[in-house]
């Protein structure tokens, strides 16, 4: 029983992996938003801050990536069923990328709120 759960453990990994370079060798906005996770947990990490708002910031950015991923997979489901526009396929997409948004506004916001005390 063992055994079979850490197999299972390990192909989930690797197809978690896997959906990691596909999104971030195929999403510009991936590779962006990784750039500035390493400039904003660096700028974190000099700052006089305390623990856990430096937690905080690093783990919005995280989050930020999940988002990222999951609009990605939602992207290219929508793309998988029609190729032709639709008004259901556009409210998909646009929410997901909305809901990359709102993450990256809760990180800014979590930023001014640190910045200006």
């Amino acid at each position: 029983m063992i055994k079979r759960e850490w197999d299972k453990f390990v192909k989930r990994a690797v197809w978690s992996w896997e959906g990691w370079l596909f999104c971030w060798r195929h999403e510009a906005s991936l590779q962006q938003w990784v750039w500035a996770n390493v400039f904003s947990g660096g700028f974190a990490i000099f700052l006089d801050i305390t623990v856990a708002e430096r937690a905080l910031i690093i783990s919005l950015g995280i989050l930020i990536l999940a988002a990222e991923l999951m609009n990605t997979g939602i992207e290219k489901a929508v793309d998988h069923i029609s190729t032709e526009e639709h008004p259901l396929a556009k409210i998909a997409k646009d929410t997901a990328s909305g809901a990359v948004a709102i993450t990256a506004i809760a990180a800014g916001v979590a930023w001014l709120v640190i910045l200006i005390g």
